[in-house]
């Protein structure tokens, strides 16, 4: 599992990065506001810890951006801020949990366990748009400017998640990870596979739309 750990307390960053990555997950770390947008948008992450009082923008926007955006990764917020009008704004805000220093680590990592066995539910938009096509993930119709055709599940899944990041090259584990499943054993010549589908699905219907391989990266759609 991916956490994005966004935490301006050099001190505190470094031991709580120290022992996540130690527990077994892949930490990236922030300590500026500013820079946490940049981390989001160019990576996909399971989970964010997120400090409410970040320098030039605070954790409360960057939380509210998220969320407006139709982002529905987890977010734990880690705060000084312990007051109740506190807690009761985070959550509003879209916090998934509010975890006040100082905490014990241990608190936080049973946290975590309880956030990450929730079923993740992608934003569900009824029609998504990239490009000259748009993609129905109720129907799996999938249109472009000469026709339209159904993709299997695993295709619909795989487009779904294609489009909802596209300004993201995604890496293969992510692909497989995402769209597969954690635990689902499957070997990486399935998602060339796919990939192979969705870009002949692409050229029936008449779309401009490319699917570019990032060389020992993974995948991103391009116009």
């Amino acid at each position: 599992m991916r956490i994005l750990l966004i935490e301006d307390e050099e001190e505190l960053c470094y031991s709580l990065s120290f022992q996540l990555k130690n527990t077994g997950y892949m930490v990236d770390t922030c300590k500026d506001g500013a820079d946490a947008s940049y981390y989001i948008t160019q990576n996909i992450y399971d989970l964010i810890l997120l400090d409410c009082m970040l320098p030039h923008v605070d954790g409360l926007t960057i939380l509210k951006k998220l969320r407006a955006s139709g982002d529905s990764t987890p977010v734990i917020f880690l705060t000084a801020l312990g007051e109740l009008d506190d807690k009761i704004t985070g959550l509003e805000a879209g916090a998934d949990d509010y975890l006040v220093k100082p905490f014990a680590f241990e608190e936080l990592a049973a946290r975590i366990r309880c956030i990450t066995r929730r079923p993740r539910q992608w934003k569900k938009n009824d029609i998504l748009s990239f490009g000259d096509i748009t993609y129905s993930n109720v129907e799996n119709i999938l249109t472009g400017p000469l026709s339209s055709c159904t993709l299997s599940k695993k295709e619909g899944s795989l487009m779904d998640f294609m489009i909802q990041n596209h300004a993201q090259i995604l890496p293969r584990l992510t692909l497989l990870t995402k769209v597969w499943g954690p635990d689902a054993e499957v070997e990486e010549g399935n998602l060339d596979n796919y990939i192979y589908f969705i870009r002949r699905r692409l050229k029936s219907v008449g779309s401009n739309v490319k699917v570019k391989t990032v060389r020992g990266i993974g995948y991103q759609l391009e116009i």
